[in-house]
């Protein structure tokens, strides 16, 4: 008995999809917020493929596609300015597999969002950290400051 022929996995050609089995190519792309940007969760992503829009929300959708390439962009609609996050990628689509993308919306409204292959990383994030450290410090210190005036 013969053993199957080996197939090493490569990052620029997605695994086999045995799901897929008419041949057909698919795009899987994983919507993410960062908890500490909860409000995003009021504001449905934008996706779309090679400029047509694909319904979508945050977590995770899988949209069918012809071989070849693709163009894929995400962006949040939101109040000031009008898109935050906008990330653009293209994927190559080959015939029975799925190409998966993961998308992680900024922390700060004014940062592009990371889209490509997962894991990606929230944009902004060590900035948004020191944002919020400085402002409890800074709460925390008038807080003490107010204390000890009244105490005086």
């Amino acid at each position: 008995m013969q053993a199957p022929p080996h197939r090493p996995f490569s990052p620029g050609f997605p695994p086999d999809d045995p799901t897929r089995r008419n041949g057909g190519a698919s795009i899987a792309v994983t919507l993410r917020y960062a908890p500490l940007a909860f409000l995003l969760r009021l504001y449905p992503p934008v996706l779309e493929i090679d400029g047509q829009a694909v319904p979508a929300g945050w977590g995770r959708f899988v949209q069918s596609v012809g071989f070849g390439e693709h163009h894929v962009h995400v962006h949040v609609p939101y109040l000031i300015p009008s898109r935050i996050g906008a990330a653009d990628v293209t994927v190559l689509a080959l015939p029975g597999k799925t190409v998966e993308l993961e998308y992680r919306a900024p922390l700060l409204s004014f940062l592009r969002g990371a889209l490509g292959a997962p894991p990606q990383r929230y944009p902004g994030a060590v900035a948004a950290w020191a944002l919020l450290t400085a402002a409890v410090t800074l709460g925390v210190c008038a807080c003490i400051g107010w204390i000890v005036d009244a105490a005086g």
